[in-house]
């Protein structure tokens, strides 16, 4: 008896490739090409880049990691949104020594057309600090970004947050302290979109 040969489904002949687009806190640029199965399945995926990959400037750019989300398929293109910001891991490490404190704390903040995000800080001293020192440093990066953030639109802080411009505010106010070695946000993550997308997705 013949045995009847199953006919194998070549999945890649499936699919078909689109331009991922940069959100447009970085003026919609192509950052990746990806195969997709369908416009569907695509939405939602999240696509990593670094910060080299938006600027092609200079290649320690590469120590900034972004992820953009899909929102949107549009024949050959697929648009996205601002997902989270990070410090690689080997940049993170290579940032800590010894004799020197670490003071890191995380703070929730809402723009001013109503995103939410999440942000990790990280200060790193010359040298040890004392509590009353940490402390201090904590209320003054705490208190600029409650004053910085809810007068930037969403555009604006992305931008801010990945060019630097906020970690050189932190540097500059914690001056009145101590001097620090490192100020930064170790982490960007979007935690809620406005009211106005949510209602506009769901029309």
């Amino acid at each position: 008896m013949v045995r009847k040969t199953r006919k194998i489904k070549d999945k890649w002949k499936e699919k078909r490739w689109v331009t991922v687009l940069a959100p447009d806190s970085f003026n919609n640029i192509p950052v990746a090409y990806v195969p997709i199965t369908s416009d569907k399945t695509a939405v939602g995926r999240v696509v990593e880049v670094t910060l080299f990959d938006i600027l092609k400037g200079d290649p320690s750019q590469h120590q900034y990691k972004l992820f953009f989300q899909i929102n949107k398929v549009t024949e050959e293109k697929a648009t996205t949104v601002f997902k989270r910001y990070e410090y690689a891991k080997e940049f993170l490490r290579s940032l800590i020594r010894r004799g020197s404190s670490r003071i890191n704390f995380v703070i929730d903040t809402k723009t001013k057309d109503g995103y939410v995000f999440r942000i990790k800080i990280l200060t790193l001293s010359h040298r040890e600090l004392n509590t009353s020192r940490k402390r201090a440093l904590r209320l003054e990066a705490k208190k600029q970004i409650e004053r910085i953030v809810p007068q930037m639109t969403i555009d604006e802080f992305v931008q801010a947050a990945c060019y630097g411009k906020i970690n050189s505010d932190i540097m500059a106010a914690t001056k009145k302290i101590i001097h620090v070695r490192h100020v930064g946000l170790e982490k960007v993550k979007l935690l809620r979109t406005s009211e106005e997308e949510v209602a506009l997705l769901q029309a």
